[in-house]
């Protein structure tokens, strides 16, 4: 069932997109075609999810704050689950919610994204939770950089029935977390940075924010995979 939803909302999503927005995805031949892959994008609105998985054309599963489960229908909470949300609570270490990520990785073909930021910010990017370090060191998995733009102004899901603007979805080239031990708090908030500039770099100038700096420096936590 949950394989359905996601598939018809996403097809449903791409008939919108082509009708009503200027859309458009590059970096496409940057998507492993097999294998478990861990994405991280930056959040801009309501409607990054579905636009996410839209783009990425696999079967994608998310981490999504716990607040969005609250005050919705049980058929709200039916939907979420089915479409792939999983509810993680922030600003403190959610350990249901980490192992639930780490099992997800171990599925064929899984895609899990994250949005670290953990909150939306139209326009430019604010400071990412170091949660995401962690997770990626800890699943091994390779990274996917997404960087999207042009969506800050659909702060309602329902605007995924009637998108607008220029939407760009740009997807980089994958890589891995290359650090080994334990790190320090301060090696853990440069490795997040450095994954978040990765993403930063994907995005105009005006949308970098803190990590306007990040995508610009060489890279020594991360590494490129192939």
């Amino acid at each position: 069932m949950a394989f359905l939803v996601h598939r018809f909302t996403n097809r449903a999503l791409r008939v919108t997109l082509a009708l009503f927005a200027d859309y458009a995805v590059e970096g496409s031949e940057n998507i492993p075609s097999d294998g478990p892959l861990l994405v991280v994008a930056n959040h801009q609105s309501n409607t990054d999810p579905p636009i996410l998985a839209t783009s990425l054309r696999r079967d994608t599963r998310f981490l999504a704050k716990d607040s969005i489960f609250k005050g919705v229908t049980p058929l709200g909470v039916w939907f979420l689950r089915s479409y792939g949300a999983q509810p993680l609570r922030r600003g403190q270490m959610d350990l249901k919610a980490l192992r639930w990520a780490l099992a997800e990785l171990k599925r064929p073909g899984a895609t899990l994204a994250l949005f670290p930021e953990g909150t939306r910010n139209p326009g430019a990017m604010k400071r990412a939770e170091s949660g995401i370090v962690q997770l990626a060191a800890r699943a091994g998995t390779p990274i996917l950089p997404v960087g999207m733009s042009g969506v800050e102004g659909m702060s309602s899901w329902l605007r995924a029935f009637k998108p607008k603007g220029t939407i760009r979805v740009r997807i980089g080239q994958p890589f891995r977390l290359n650090v080994d031990g334990k790190l320090s708090r301060n090696e853990t908030e440069a490795a997040a940075s450095e994954i978040m500039g990765r993403v930063a770099a994907l995005l105009p100038e005006s949308y970098r924010g803190v990590y306007a700096e990040a995508a610009e420096s060489p890279f020594s936590f991360t590494e490129t995979v192939g």
